[in-house]
């Protein structure tokens, strides 16, 4: 309720209609209206009228299977104009492609935005066979990704016990290699620190990898994250130590040229 009050006065349609938008952009298959209105928390009506006047912009339209919509290409042209006017982009894109024509694996780079990864950059495979679902845009949980542990392992000492606090009923065990104990996840994340890269180890999907490393700022705070995905078979085959040594390079060559000056020992 004290939400409602900060809102600007007049404002409410405005704001009901960007949540359907974020809350549509979690199922890009579409979304029941039924399903929808429950997740935004209002009446099926009120959820029908906002769906209505979204359309006719051209941001909604109905999806394949009855009573569902989904966004439209609109949402994502305005997302890529966005997403064009960040600087980073171009200074890693360069960077992210030769390591793509390198290793032949899907490049994946994110930035963190609250409690979640989001991917603002992705390259397809060029010569391995795996298609992973990650797609740019995408929010990333923090816990079970590879660029999110990196996250968790460079923030704040004491944003680990608020994450795991706050998102308590979120994590949970994806695959039986999911970290969902808050002592084993510290332990982990100490690691990560010590050795400046992560791994998922199947711990989202079920025979799909992935390694990521930090990229520093100027300030040595950890801003963004690159990562390479490929099945586990594939990283068994190409070498764990090869893809990390390419992978640190670029991330390297990324932080220097957002200023940041490695330590020498």
């Amino acid at each position: 309720m004290q939400e409602e009050k900060e809102k600007p006065s007049g404002s409410q349609s405005l704001f009901r209609g960007l949540q359907l938008l974020d809350i549509l952009s979690n199922y890009p298959n579409g979304c029941p209206l039924a399903h929808l209105s429950e997740l935004a928390q209002l009446n099926k009506s009120t959820v029908h009228r906002l769906l209505q006047g979204l359309q006719s912009c051209g941001y909604v339209k109905p999806a394949p299977a009855a009573g569902s919509y989904r966004l439209t290409t609109k949402c994502i042209a305005i997302g890529q104009k966005a997403l064009s006017s960040l600087n980073i982009i171009h200074v890693a894109a360069p960077h992210l492609e030769a390591l793509n024509l390198e290793i032949g694996e899907t490049i994946n780079f994110s930035t963190r935005e609250d409690d979640h990864a989001i991917l603002i950059y992705k390259l397809e495979p060029t010569t391995g066979m795996l298609r992973t679902r990650a797609y740019i845009g995408q929010h990333q949980e923090l816990y079970c990704s590879a660029m999110g542990k990196i996250y968790l392992a460079y923030g704040r000492p004491e944003y680990v016990v608020e994450y795991w606090t706050n998102h308590r009923e979120r994590i949970k065990p994806l695959t039986r290699y999911t970290i969902d104990k808050l002592d084993v996840m510290q332990q982990e994340l100490q690691e990560i620190r010590a050795q400046q890269w992560a791994k998922d180890r199947e711990e989202n999907e079920l025979g799909v990898s992935c390694l990521a490393v930090p990229v520093f700022d100027i300030q040595g705070r950890v801003p963004y994250a690159v990562s390479i995905s490929l099945s586990t078979s594939r990283l068994e085959l190409l070498g764990e130590a090869r893809l990390l040594a390419a992978l640190k390079n670029t991330a390297r060559a990324i932080s220097q040229e957002l200023g940041y000056e490695e330590k020498t020992a």
